[in-house]
């Protein structure tokens, strides 16, 4: 049975350059917003703290606060670990900005999933869908550990904590095509992205 909705922060990964587009995607537009405006506008209705980490940004970021990585150059590790450092809540709800379509209803379902574990994740088949995930503070030495031995793989700390799989059932309730991890990596997906969003 869910529990009562736990306090989130809101993390949005939107650092680094992407390898395949040469720049950083974040700022690529869609519906008028780049994307990290368009995760920063969805995930602050679940949470009234939003952490981006990554920048600097040309464009201000409402309602959000920009910190920078505490490990830099460990990718997605370290953006987890730089939001729950600074994070004034327990729990935090992690998403990469290139995540266009986020489904609120799913990402509340898995807050609701929080209390009792330290991650929340969802799972299709052997995929883990890091980057859309609720970490809890308690994995900051476990991350910490794993990044000071140089390893960077957001997957590995998992082992060391309490985690609840999301599974494909219950994500299908919500999102049924899996929207929710269609992620822009390269030019066709951004027009793919451009076609869904009509």
């Amino acid at each position: 049975m869910p529990h009562k909705m736990a306090r989130v922060t809101a993390v949005v990964l939107a650092g680094g350059r992407s390898r395949r587009l040469g720049f950083n995607k974040a700022l690529l537009r869609l519906d008028d917003e780049t994307l990290v405006e368009r995760a920063v506008r969805k995930v602050a209705t679940l949470s009234d703290e939003v952490i981006v980490v990554g920048g600097p940004f040309p464009c201000p970021l409402p309602g959000a606060r920009l910190v920078a990585d505490v490990y830099p150059g460990c990718g997605p590790l370290g953006g987890i670990h730089a939001g729950l450092t600074v994070a004034s809540n327990f729990y935090s709800l992690v998403v990469a900005c290139d995540m266009p379509f986020l489904n609120l209803e799913l990402l509340r379902y898995m807050v609701e999933l929080a209390p009792g574990h330290d991650v929340v994740i969802p799972r299709l088949g052997i995929y883990l869908e890091p980057l859309h995930a609720i970490y809890s503070k308690d994995c900051l030495k476990p991350i910490e550990r794993r990044i000071e031995a140089g390893n960077f793989k957001v997957s590995d700390f998992l082992s060391e904590v309490r985690v609840r799989y999301v599974e494909r059932d219950e994500i299908e309730r919500f999102d049924p095509k899996h929207l929710s991890f269609f992620n822009i990596n390269t030019p066709e997906d951004l027009e793919q992205a451009r076609r869904m969003s009509v």
